[in-house]
């Protein structure tokens, strides 16, 4: 893999990337990329963050919405996403490489990867709809 001529620009969005465990959109890193760098324009954050995807020194993750989200964590992980508000978290799961494994049993090709999500309420929509519930 050729190595990338630096760039103050992608490394302010590798270290806004390296702060967050939210899993910003490219629009957030953009906004919040620019404080330090007010001239720095959408179209930079996303062929940066496109780039760092394709080196893979971060992770773009699509969880069926549209936007790609991006995660500084590229070891393999599973993620929860919250069908409420969009929020996604990554899960702590022991047993991925006894999964891969057993996947791997009944399967005549080679896997070198793989991505899996968990839908459902996280525990802030959760609380918020026993408050309204409450409430009413």
């Amino acid at each position: 893999m050729k190595e990338l001529k630096y760039s103050r620009q992608r490394e302010a969005i590798k270290e806004f990337l390296a702060t967050r465990t939210d899993h910003p959109t490219a629009d957030i890193v953009y906004m919040n990329v620019r404080k330090e760098y007010p001239n720095i324009s959408l179209g930079t954050v996303y062929r940066n963050l496109t780039l760092l995807a394709d080196q893979g020194e971060i992770s773009r993750i699509r969880v069926g919405d549209g936007t790609d989200r991006f995660d500084p964590t590229t070891k393999e992980h599973f993620h929860f996403v919250c069908k409420n508000c969009g929020s996604v978290i990554d899960l702590d799961v022991d047993g991925m490489d006894d999964m891969a494994q057993q996947v791997s049993r009944n399967f005549s090709g080679s896997i070198d990867g793989h991505v899996t999500y968990f839908f459902g309420s996280c525990k802030n929509c959760i609380d918020m709809e026993a408050l309204q519930k409450c409430n009413s």
